[in-house]
C-alpha cells in the first residue's frame, strides 16, 4: 500500500480551500508523536504557488498547490539524524517532533522549500498527509476533503481500483521539478507549459468573425492541429520550453500565413490577417 496525492492543475481554481482547511486542522492542535501545532505565521503546509503566464490582451494565471511532496529519495530524511525523519510503510514521510528538535538542517535539506522552522518549540515541521486522522479511519487528508473542484486526489495508488490509480492511467503525470531527482509520490497533471496563441481576421470580411479557420503548428516532434473559436481565437497550449515551432494558417480562397516561433515566453502572435488569394 502506497499513500498518494494526485494533483491537476487544470481543475485548480486557487480558492486557498486546502490551506485554509490545513491551516484549522493543525493550527493549535498537537497530536501526540505525528506533529506539534502550526503555528500562525510563517508556515505553509500546503502553499498555492500563483503562476502568471502570457501578456495583455492574452495573460493566464495558474495555480500549483504545494505541500510536502513525500519523495522516496527523501533529502530531508537523510539529513535527519537518529532517525528524525523517516517513512511509513504507506509512503508518507514524517518528521517525529521530539527526535527532530534543535535539527533546523532538516529545514534546509528540502530543494521544494516545503519544511518549516517553528522557532518558538525550535523543530522543523511540515505536511503529513494529515496521517493521524487517516491512522483514525478516515480516508483522505484534510485538504482534499475541502477541494472543491476535484484538483486534489488522495488514495493508494498500488491499488488499481483506487480511484487515483483511475486517473494515474487516464492522465499524463508529471513530476514538480524533476531535475531534483526525489522521485516524489504526489504527482501533477497538466502543469503550466508554453502556448502560442493568436487572433484571425479576414481583410475583405472587416466586422465578421473567422470562426472554423484552420491552424496547424509542426515542431518538437509534434504535430497539431486546431480550429479558431467563435471569436476567431486560437491557442496551442502544453508546449515546452525554447522550442521551435512552426504555425500554418489556411482557409480555402485566402492566402496561407506561416510563423516560426521560439517559446522562450508564452506567445501571442496578435491579429493575424487573412486576405484573399
Amino acid at each position: 500500500m502506497t499513500k498518494s496525492l494526485l494533483i491537476d492543475v487544470n481543475k485548480c481554481n486557487g480558492c486557498f480551500n486546502c490551506f485554509l482547511a490545513c491551516r484549522d486542522e493543525h493550527y493549535g492542535n498537537d497530536y501526540q508523536s505525528y506533529s506539534i501545532s502550526q503555528p500562525l505565521n510563517g508556515q505553509f503546509w500546503m502553499r498555492i504557488k500563483e503562476i502568471e503566464r502570457g501578456v495583455y490582451p492574452r495573460p493566464k494565471l495558474s495555480y500549483i498547490p504545494l505541500p510536502c511532496l513525500h519523495c522516496k529519495s527523501a533529502p530531508c530524511v537523510a539529513a535527519g539524524k537518529d532517525n528524525a525523519v523517516y517513512r511509513r510503510d504507506d509512503g508518507i514521510v514524517m518528521i517525529d517532533p521530539e527526535k527532530a528538535k534543535g535539527q533546523k538542517e532538516i529545514v534546509n535539506a528540502c530543494p521544494y522549500r516545503s519544511v518549516f522552522w517553528n522557532e518558538e518549540k525550535q523543530v522543523p515541521q511540515k505536511c503529513n498527509m494529515c496521517a493521524h486522522r487517516l491512522d483514525e479511519g478516515e480516508k483522505e487528508p484534510r485538504c482534499v476533503e475541502a477541494c472543491p473542484t476535484g484538483a486534489l486526489v488522495f488514495g493508494d495508488i498500488d491499488d488499481p481500483n483506487s480511484e487515483i490509480s483511475r486517473l494515474a492511467a487516464q492522465l499524463e503525470l508529471e513530476d514538480l521539478n524533476p531535475e531534483f531527482k526525489t522521485e516524489p509520490l504526489v504527482k501533477y497533471s497538466c502543469l503550466p507549459k508554453r502556448f502560442i496563441a493568436g487572433e484571425i481576421v479576414f481583410k475583405d470580411r472587416q466586422g465578421e468573425c473567422a470562426q472554423g479557420v484552420k491552424v496547424t503548428l509542426e515542431g518538437d516532434g509534434i504535430d497539431l492541429e486546431t480550429e479558431t473559436d467563435p471569436f476567431g481565437d486560437f491557442e496551442f497550449e502544453g508546449l515546452e520550453k525554447n522550442k521551435t515551432y512552426r504555425i500554418f494558417v489556411k482557409q480555402t480562397g485566402y492566402g496561407v500565413r506561416h510563423f516560426e516561433v521560439m517559446t522562450r515566453t508564452d506567445v501571442n502572435l496578435g491579429e493575424i490577417v487573412l486576405s484573399p488569394k
